[in-house]
């Protein structure tokens, strides 16, 4: 006699039967298609806040889950965008990344996340490995020298957004600061609080988003202007030897500021260790926002970049585009100055 394996008066223990919109919808009393809305975040403003937070419990407690290969199959998508951010580790690409993450969860999408180290050919890799993974669209923060990248995505008719940076010669969808204004709002600060010597510290690169800065510096020095470049592979080294050459010159600066937060930091390392005091001796304004200015003795100025608005504008972009090939939109935004104990002298 066979043996049977299963107690055929428990077969429910082995086999539940899945839960459906229309399981949760008789267990609150409300239609499959009220349930549908809420759960897919769909007409929010239009569903009162009680009833949609019953049919939630009502998914939670019934323990049920959406099925996304049924889902996939009707939509003709995967309902996931790849993000590609320069560095994950850096507090800027993290802090985008989460906004993105979150932004993109209301509209029903998961994101699968990737750091491209600034390389032009891992950028390639991941992002022939999403498209693999059948991702709807792309957000990408590009490093030098991927234009190529840029057409192919464009010849297989990928929706993609470029976040941060872009290509002002490439007709394509991007959201970004305006960092000609904004590097004019950290310098001119500084000259409305008596500061004549001003050096710039920044990155020695073809990012187009990363010149705007320096040019925006420049703008306003005209034949003060006084520019240390750095590389992106020595940046502790390139950074000392600016400031060094900076306080060697015949005109010493009397501020400096500082076009990422990566060089602001390991400036203002150098410095102190230097025992010259901020901003007694040398005033500095740092470009983006870390929790490390917060610790430093003297609160560092900043530009403050509207992360928020970047990562939120460039998913609703993306997801526009997805429902619609044809969009392309340059969206730019402003930053503000925050102002702290770093730039100003105490009289």
């Amino acid at each position: 006699m066979p043996l049977n394996l299963f107690n055929t008066k428990n077969t429910s223990t082995f086999m539940k039967k899945n839960v459906s919109l229309k399981d949760i919808a008789e267990h609150v009393g409300v239609s499959t298609a009220l349930v549908s809305y809420v759960l897919n975040n769909k007409l929010k403003d239009r569903i009162n806040k009680d009833v949609a937070a019953k049919i939630k419990k009502a998914a939670e407690d019934l323990n049920y889950r959406p099925n996304q290969i049924a889902r996939s199959l009707k939509a003709q998508k995967t309902f996931t965008i790849g993000l590609i951010v320069a560095d994950i580790a850096n507090p800027f690409s993290s802090q985008i990344a989460r906004i993105i993450e979150d932004e993109a969860k209301t509209y029903g999408y998961s994101v699968i996340f990737g750091s491209s180290d600034e390389s032009a050919e891992k950028t390639s890799d991941l992002i022939k490995l999403l498209l693999d993974r059948q991702v709807d669209g792309l957000i990408i923060a590009l490093p030098e020298h991927t234009e190529a990248q840029v057409h192919y995505l464009q010849k297989i008719n990928v929706p993609f957004v470029l976040i941060d940076r872009y290509y002002p010669t490439i007709q394509t969808n991007s959201v970004s600061i305006n960092n000609f204004n904004a590097a004019q709002k950290a310098i001119q600060h500084l000259m409305d609080n008596g500061h004549k010597r001003i050096g710039v510290v920044a990155y020695k690169t073809s990012l187009f988003h990363l010149n705007e800065r320096i040019r925006g510096a420049v703008d306003l020095l005209a034949e003060n202007a006084l520019i240390g470049e750095v590389g992106i592979n020595s940046i502790n080294q390139d950074v000392i030897a600016s400031i060094d050459r900076f306080l060697s010159d015949p005109d010493p600066v009397d501020a400096i500021f500082f076009t990422s937060n990566l060089l602001t930091i390991s400036g203002l390392k150098h410095i102190n260790s230097l025992g010259i005091r901020i901003p007694d001796q040398i005033a500095v304004v740092g470009f983006d926002e870390t929790d490390a200015f917060d610790l430093f003795y003297a609160p560092v100025s900043f530009v403050k970049q509207p992360l928020v608005d970047l990562g939120n504008a460039s998913l609703k972009l993306l997801i526009s585009t997805i429902e619609n090939k044809d969009n392309i939109e340059v969206v730019e935004l402003e930053a503000e100055l925050v102002i702290r104990s770093s730039s100003i002298i105490q009289k």
